[in-house]
């Protein structure tokens, strides 16, 4: 029984940190530009991102206000301007952790989907991240094209 266990365990490790999950990236033109992470006066802009290849084989699908916008593959992010009000941004994995996010306008917010290691498949948790934190993790990302309506 402990050597299924084991057996299990590294099946798992292997998963997760093997192959590249493909999401569709945005032009270069677009990601640059939501890199030089400025705000519109009358909107917040909020980035949730993915910073780490851990779980690359992993999508992760990501909803806001229980509206799918997409999954997350490694090493990508979104970029959202939004309204000044509450949002609830989720991340379905093998967990469902959810994070409520009060944004106003003219301000910028960023959330850090961090990947870890489930049962079955990869499981994730959402932490909301200073400006200086959160700069460097979409910089180390390419942005996700948006969903058509």
């Amino acid at each position: 029984m402990k050597s299924f266990k084991r057996i299990t365990l590294v099946a798992a490790a292997m998963l997760l940190a093997s192959g590249c999950a493909s999401v569709p990236l945005a032009d270069q033109a677009a990601d640059a530009e939501a890199k030089k992470f400025t705000v519109p006066m009358d909107k917040a802009s909020v980035y949730v991102f993915r910073n780490e290849s851990f779980g690359g084989a992993i999508k992760m699908p990501v909803t806001l206000n229980d509206r799918m916008m997409g999954d997350t593959g490694p090493k990508t992010y979104f970029h959202w301007l939004l309204d000044p009000g509450s949002y609830k941004i989720a991340s379905h994995t093998e967990n469902t952790p959810e994070l409520v996010v009060d944004v106003e306008a003219g301000k910028d917010y960023y959330v850090w989907q961090e990947v870890k290691m489930g049962l079955w498949t990869a499981r994730s948790l959402l932490h909301k991240v200073d400006n200086t934190n959160g700069r460097k993790g979409v910089g180390e990302s390419r942005l996700i094209a948006e969903k058509p309506q």
